[in-house]
């Protein structure tokens, strides 16, 4: 097997990547979800990597944010490039007759900007000490916290080998670079493992997400919660709705039209500008996104008196609804919480998917039926002496997480034994 690094997605076919991204899926015209029949059942592809039944989810369900499509959309539209300080450095695995059985999305990086697990303070007390933190290489899917695969591997190689060697590839780049380290955020937790048995320092954080315990309805989920907690949400769900003329609507596949993302993008931009100065993610991203994936994709927006006024961008996996962006240009009490939390468990139950993963941060989602949940990074870094400090540092914030994980599942909404 061989290593070879890309510096631009469009280098290699979509269908190549994505068969490695995630196997046993391929994506027809607008990202319409098709089984591949080359591949091994999902259900002998879980086997044969001998994961424990709730890690099966994440290691073999369809992940919007692996595919070709959304990978590349970030490169054609400037949004990850090198002049945003993302230089792709994507690493391929392949066979001597040039068959890709691997891959890993990597960028080459100047800052720590958009990854969501936060190294600003290593990089500062790398700096006090003389050294030069950037360029570092970040394994990652741009702007998006969400868990995923990120050693992609297919059923034609071993996983664990795969893994390997990609991590040691990943490794002779950032010496060959002059980078200082490598991150590789929002893993799987059998990567998290795996990646901890070969020498990468291991680093938790925390979100919340919902799990659908096979509800049939909306009322099902709040049959669940403290009798307490579900007068609270429906108070809300009311609220919400309350002013004259607010109407929600659900929008994806062929019903995305420009006119929708217009919108959008101006609730996007409102909210990005308020939050980080600079948005991320630019106007001709969301049109390729309509173009490549809007049967992945899903608008939840709100609409008053013929004008949309609010609205929340979510990506559709295969078991899995991604909450990913929100934004207004009217502000009305608890809406924010109806278009981007309940509006996606009523999608999710409506269409039988088995979690709602809701993005960054947020112990206020808990009262909403969201659950801690703990999500996984790994860091190579090359300094012996920032190695040490930042592998004390992670042992103090691992045992900090599993305690906060602790102490908010016992506040958790749900009735006790329920």
């Amino acid at each position: 097997m061989s290593l070879r690094i890309l510096s631009s997605l469009t280098d290699v076919p979509g269908d190549v990547w994505d068969r490695v991204a995630n196997p046993g899926w391929r994506l027809a015209e607008r990202g319409k979800l098709q089984r591949d029949e080359t591949c091994p059942a999902l259900d002998e592809f879980a086997g044969a990597l001998g994961l424990a039944a709730e890690e099966t989810l994440e290691e073999t369900s369809f992940n919007p944010f692996l595919s070709h499509a959304f990978l590349e959309a970030l490169e054609s539209s400037g949004c990850a490039t090198n002049s945003t300080g993302w230089l792709p450095r994507h690493m391929l695995l392949e066979e001597a007759g040039g068959t890709v059985l691997g891959a890993v999305p990597a960028y080459l990086k100047s800052h720590s900007q958009g990854e969501y697990v936060f190294d600003h303070g290593w990089a500062d007390a790398f700096y006090r000490a003389g050294g030069d933190y950037y360029p570092k290489l970040q394994v990652s899917v741009p702007f998006t916290p969400a868990t995923g695969r990120r050693f992609l591997t297919g059923p034609s190689v071993n996983r664990e080998a795969g893994l390997q060697a990609l991590a040691a590839g990943l490794v002779q780049v950032c010496r060959r670079t002059g980078a200082s380290s490598v991150h590789a955020t929002f893993l799987t937790r059998p990567e998290w493992d795996n990646l901890g048995e070969l020498g990468y320092l291991r680093r938790t954080d925390q979100q919340f997400h919902w799990e659908n315990h096979g509800y049939d309805s909306f009322d099902a989920f709040l049959a669940d919660l403290a009798s307490r907690k579900r007068k609270a949400i429906r108070k809300e769900r009311r609220e919400a709705l309350c002013a004259e003329g607010i109407e929600v609507e659900w929008v994806t596949g062929p019903d995305l039209t420009e006119a929708h993302w217009d919108a959008f993008f101006r609730f996007y931009m409102d909210t990005g500008s308020r939050k980080w100065g600079r948005p991320y993610l630019n106007r001709k991203f969301f049109s390729l996104i309509n173009e490549r994936l809007a049967e992945r994709t899903l608008l939840v927006l709100a609409r008053r008196n013929g004008r949309y006024i609010a609205g929340a961008l979510n990506f559709i996996g295969s078991d899995t609804l991604f909450g990913r962006h929100w934004g207004c240009t009217e502000h009305h009490p608890f809406l924010h919480f109806e278009l981007c939390y309940y509006q996606a468990i009523d999608f999710a139950i409506a269409k039988g998917l088995k979690r709602v993963e809701a993005g960054a941060q947020g112990a206020h989602k808990l009262a909403r039926g969201y659950l801690p949940t703990t999500t996984y990074s790994a860091h190579w870094i090359a300094h012996e002496g920032l190695h040490d400090a930042v592998a004390d540092f992670l042992e103090h914030e691992r045992l900090a997480v599993e305690r906060e994980n602790e102490a908010l599942a016992d506040h958790a909404p749900f009735r006790k034994g329920g």
